[in-house]
C-alpha cells in the first residue's frame, strides 16, 4: 500500500512538472513572439516616419524651386513700378520662408548652398547687374544647390 502512495505521489509530481514546463515553455514563446511583433512594429513606424520626413523634405525642395523659378521671372520681368514691387516682396517673402524650413529640414551643407542661392535672387531682384547677365549671376549658386539637393535626396 506504501508503495502504491509512493507511486501515485510521484505520478503526481511528475504531472505537475509537466503542467509547469508547458506553462514556462508556453510563456518564453509568447513573450518571444511578442518581443519580435514588438520590435517589427517598431521598425514599420520607424519606416513610416522616414518616408514621410522624405516626402516632407520633397515638397520643401519643390516649392523652394518653385518660389525661386518666380524670383527669377521677376527679375527678369523688374519694371519698378509699385506692382511689380509689391509682387517681388511677396516673392522674397516666400523664398526666405522656404530657406527657413530648409534650415530645420536639412543639413547645414544644404542651408548654406540654398542660403546662397537665395542671397544671388535677392541681388539680381533688386540690383542692376553691372557686366555679367542675371543668368551667370544666378548659374554657380543655382547649379550648386540643385546638385546638393538632388544628392540629399539620394541618401
Amino acid at each position: 500500500m506504501y508503495r502504491l502512495m509512493q507511486i501515485q505521489v510521484w505520478v503526481s509530481l511528475l504531472s505537475l512538472i509537466g503542467v509547469v514546463l508547458g506553462g514556462g515553455l508556453s510563456y518564453l514563446a509568447q513573450a518571444s513572439a511578442q518581443r519580435r511583433s514588438d520590435r517589427s512594429d517598431q521598425r514599420r513606424r520607424a519606416d513610416e516616419r522616414a518616408e514621410a520626413r522624405r516626402v516632407e523634405r520633397l515638397e520643401l525642395l519643390r516649392q523652394f524651386i518653385r518660389v525661386a523659378q518666380q524670383a527669377e521671372r521677376a527679375a527678369e520681368d523688374r519694371d519698378g513700378t509699385p506692382t511689380w514691387k509689391v509682387s517681388a516682396l511677396n516673392i522674397v517673402d516666400e523664398l526666405w520662408v522656404c530657406e527657413r524650413m530648409i534650415q530645420v529640414l536639412f543639413a547645414t551643407p544644404l542651408h548654406d548652398l540654398a542660403r546662397a542661392y537665395v542671397l544671388a535672387l535677392d541681388h539680381v531682384l533688386w540690383q542692376e547687374q553691372q557686366g555679367v547677365s542675371m543668368w551667370d549671376h544666378l548659374q554657380g549658386p543655382k547649379v550648386a544647390f540643385l546638385a546638393a539637393a538632388r544628392e540629399e535626396l539620394s541618401s
